[in-house]
């Protein structure tokens, strides 16, 4: 489940109320997560703060992790963003400046965002002109999307801030087109304030909006649905994929029309959407509260987890991974990325990556 400030000071407190309802009812609390390093074929990588969106360098050295910390506790300053090296297995802060040229995104945009980003949702993309752009839902200080493009230098990868898209809601997720616009999901921008139930009654609760630097802001049609979650694009920007989270289910979308041109289910509730070199999707997400957290995990404590792999042409799903069986590896699971034979878990909560085996 991927967690704006609505998510974090809402559908938490209702997943919290369902883990202390477990409680009352005589269930043991959740075991503890197991400890770093590695464990057969699966690998547990500490030192990062939740990291809860993943993408890979154009170099393929590096996962670059957003840092949701401290998101919808009002932080003065945010986590930045995190950058995983993966044949050192280390994390760095990726460091940040801003440019001369801010023309990426809307004219109205404050300035540069700094210390205070609290990242959630990612996409990275190549631009016309050859750089990389790095788009990020932001949480610290305003709701904004904040356009980046990263840089190759000494030791790693570099951010440089180009613009911003302030939201009329908390945004979740992002999905960059080929000129340069956006779509991204408002996952509670139908809920009227205080209202935290709608997540998980199955009414519908936000819509997917589409921006371009001409036209600003507007509704994707057909994409009010209950609280949509991870949305990423088709290559040639004509279809949209997004995460119904309350449904369990994978739509897709003509961007044009809004027309749901395909649809899938599956046994968990899915948060955010990846690419494979294969041209597959990978989706992730949680599937539902456990007793109480491990201690330092943070609260709710939602361990059971699952993986799959959707074929984009005929929204058919298989299961990659189910955490059933298994010890607790991490809390909160909401993005899985393919890495050659492995798949990175990435979560909303705790302090780790999860390196697991890509079974294709």
């Amino acid at each position: 489940m991927r967690f704006s400030l609505h998510l974090q000071l809402g559908v938490a407190v209702a997943l919290a109320g369902a883990a202390g309802a477990q409680q009352r009812g005589g269930s043991s609390p959740a075991q503890p997560l197991i400890a770093c390093g590695a464990h057969g074929e699966i690998e547990i990588l500490c030192g990062t703060h939740q990291p809860e969106d993943l993408e890979i360098t154009p170099d393929g050295k590096y996962l670059i992790a957003t840092q949701f910390l401290n998101a919808g506790r009002g932080a003065a300053a945010g986590g930045g963003m995190a950058l995983f090296d993966l044949a050192k297995k280390t994390f760095s802060r990726m460091a940040e400046t801003s440019a001369p040229d801010k023309s990426w995104g809307d004219a109205a945009c404050p300035g540069p965002i700094g210390d205070a980003l609290i990242s959630h949702g990612s996409s990275l993309a190549k631009r016309a002109d050859g750089k990389w752009a790095l788009y990020l839902v932001n949480h610290g200080g305003r709701q904004s999307i904040e356009m980046f493009e990263i840089r190759p230098e000494s030791g790693g990868w570099s951010l440089v801030w180009h613009g911003c898209v302030i939201g009329s809601h908390d945004y979740n997720d992002v999905a960059i087109l080929p000129d340069g616009g956006f779509v991204a999901t408002y996952p509670t921008g139908l809920l009227s304030p205080g209202n935290t139930a709608g997540p998980f009654g199955g009414g519908v609760t936000g819509y997917v909006t589409h921006w371009t630097r001409g036209e600003g802001e507007s509704e994707v049609p057909g994409t009010k649905v209950a609280y949509p979650n991870g949305v990423v694009v088709s290559p040639d920007g004509r279809d949209i994929f997004l995460n119904v989270f309350a449904a369990r289910e994978v739509r897709k979308y003509a961007l044009r029309t809004g027309e749901v041109t395909g649809t899938v289910k599956v046994d968990f509730m899915p948060d955010n959407l990846t690419w494979t070199k294969q041209r597959r999707l990978l989706v992730a997400g949680v599937k539902g509260a456990r007793g109480d957290c491990p201690e330092g995990s943070g609260r709710p404590c939602i361990q059971g987890f699952g993986v799959a792999e959707i074929q984009p042409a005929t929204m058919q799903a298989r299961t990659v991974f189910d955490s059933a069986g298994y010890d607790p590896l991490i809390s909160g699971v909401s993005v899985a990325f393919a890495v050659g034979d492995s798949i990175y878990l990435g979560a909303f909560q705790g302090d780790r990556l999860v390196r697991i085996p890509y079974k294709k």
